[in-house]
Formats: structure tokens, C-alpha cells, sequence
């Protein structure tokens, strides 16, 4: 059985920082390429940032440039999204996600918001 657990989010002043995590089981991780998305109240599902299966290609949404970063780890089987000088903006549900060709899984999703 295919599983995608993120952890990490919660709740932070603007301008703080947070760090998420994927921890994925039933598929081998190092094959499939791993992506953040997020939806926000009200808004479209949109992806935050994507990394190659060896973690040496990164992409990022222009929202996040410069603030976020994405990373793996293939020996822990773990995706990482940190996220640096949050803004109210940021406040979502993110989905961690991983896709190999036609094959793609989900994460349940772990709320963040940013707020005063």
C-alpha cells in the first residue's frame, strides 16, 4: 500500500518558518520524481516546487523563489519543503506528491497558516 505522510505544518507569525516533511512507503522513492503543491482558501491547487529523482533539478513556483527550498532524502525516503520568511499568502493545505510517468500519489495534506 502506497502511503505519502506529511508532518510539519502548524501555525506561525509572519515572517517565520516552518519546515515540512513526506515520509513515503510502497513505492521506490527514488524513482519518482517528488512535488509540494498547495491550496489555499478559495484557490486552485497550485505546485509549489518539484525535485528530480537524484535531487540535482529543482523548480519553484515564482511566489516561493528565494524563500522556499525543496529537498530528499532517498535513504529515509523523505521529501522536505522548508519554508523561510512566511507570508499570510502561504496559508494552505500542502500536498506532498510523487509521480513516475502515469503512476501518481497524494498525500493527505498538512495545513499551514501564517497570521498575526
Amino acid at each position: 500500500q502506497v502511503q505519502l505522510v506529511e508532518s510539519g505544518g502548524g501555525f506561525v507569525q509572519p515572517g517565520g518558518s516552518l519546515r515540512l516533511s513526506c515520509a513515503v512507503s510502497g513505492i521506490t522513492f527514488s524513482g519518482y520524481v517528488m512535488s509540494w503543491y498547495r491550496q489555499g482558501p478559495g484557490k486552485e491547487r497550485e505546485l509549489v516546487a518539484r525535485i528530480t529523482t537524484t535531487g540535482r533539478k529543482t523548480d519553484y513556483a515564482d511566489s516561493v523563489k528565494g524563500r522556499f527550498t525543496i529537498s530528499r532524502d532517498n535513504a529515509k525516503n523523505t521529501a522536505y519543503l522548508q519554508m523561510n520568511s512566511l507570508k499570510p499568502d502561504d496559508t494552505a493545505v500542502y500536498y506532498c506528491n510523487a509521480q513516475l510517468l502515469q503512476s501518481m500519489y497524494w498525500g493527505q495534506g498538512t495545513q499551514v497558516t501564517v497570521s498575526s
